[in-house]
């Protein structure tokens, strides 16, 4: 992977970038993140859970045709993706510009998924399949509080393989999160 340590420079590329990826453990906040980018930049927003993953009822869509659909939609010339799934990287990361690792801490994760659930319990988010209303349970809670020991080293083997060369710029604070959309001319 080609790390950006610097955010100017990533604000940079991003301000001409066509196909942004947007991963990192549920409750960062890589959702809001891509969000905003897709508005300041009129990017369509492409959430994987929604046109992937789910189907109504919490039913799990089969992987080949999750794989197709992936497929199909990263053929398009501009978009901004939210959503780590690994083992779609062979796919995504070779049509990607640049990728946006939102690396936040456990415990905001953590926060971020709970007060989620909070704001929408009952309810279907808007990057949800409809029919799928937020929930929150303790296998969930379990794979935020595990996510950078268990997950992010699969991140960096399934990176590696298919986007040597696509830059990364890893976000591990709520202030760096605000200081590239500053510099994107976007409100936090």
């Amino acid at each position: 992977m080609a790390w950006l340590s610097d955010v100017r420079d990533a604000a940079h590329r991003l301000k001409t970038a066509d196909r942004v990826l947007v991963i990192g453990c549920s409750g960062g906040g890589k959702t809001r993140l891509a969000r905003t980018i897709a508005t300041r930049f009129s990017l369509p927003f492409v959430s994987m859970d929604r046109e992937f993953f789910w189907l109504p009822g919490w039913i799990a869509r089969a992987r080949p045709e999750q794989r197709a659909l992936i497929a199909e939609r990263i053929k398009g010339d501009r978009w901004i993706m939210d959503g780590t799934n690994t083992s779609s990287f062979d796919l995504r990361l070779p049509r990607t510009d640049i990728v946006l690792w939102v690396r936040m801490p456990r415990l905001m994760c953590l926060w971020g998924a709970v007060s989620r659930w909070l704001k929408w319990i009952g309810r279907t988010r808007p990057e949800m399949t409809p029919g799928c209303p937020e929930k929150i349970d303790l296998e969930f809670l379990g794979y935020i509080w595990n996510f950078e020991n268990k997950h992010s080293p699969m991140v960096l083997a399934a990176m590696a393989p298919h986007g040597p060369d696509v830059p990364v710029l890893q976000l591990k604070t709520r202030r760096q999160i605000r200081e590239l959309l500053d510099l994107l001319g976007s409100a936090a």
